[in-house]
């Protein structure tokens, strides 16, 4: 028998509106630090880390998570990877630099780092 939440994952549709879409759009607040026409990066509440800040891109086009990347993503991802580079510079980041993690799907927050 499925557990609550694997349920739930089966009964909400994949392009329901996600936290991330609700953020853009302005419905669930957030402590924005960069928004321009394509990214939103904005500081994640609970961060044990000095800066923590989340990037999304605002229209994904598919774009739902990097493995499912297709050649159509990659000016949003070049977008994507150069609006770091200028948060990092608003938030004095460059001179000691800083780490960029990307998350993939469920397990990727412990396990299997490239």
């Amino acid at each position: 028998m499925a557990s609550e939440k694997e349920a739930t994952l089966l009964v909400v549709p994949s392009d329901a509106p996600s936290i991330f879409d609700k953020i853009i759009k302005k419905e669930i607040p957030a402590d924005i630090v960069h928004e321009d026409d394509k990214v939103l990066t904005f500081r994640y509440i609970n961060s044990q880390a000095h800066v923590y800040i989340l990037l999304i891109p605002k229209a994904r086009n598919g774009l739902t998570r990097l493995s499912k990347a297709e050649e159509k993503h990659r000016d949003i991802l070049g977008q994507l990877l150069y609006t770091i580079k200028l948060v990092a510079k608003q938030e004095g980041l460059l001179e000691n630099g800083f780490r960029l993690v990307i998350n993939d799907g469920r397990r990727s927050i412990k396990d299997n780092v490239i």
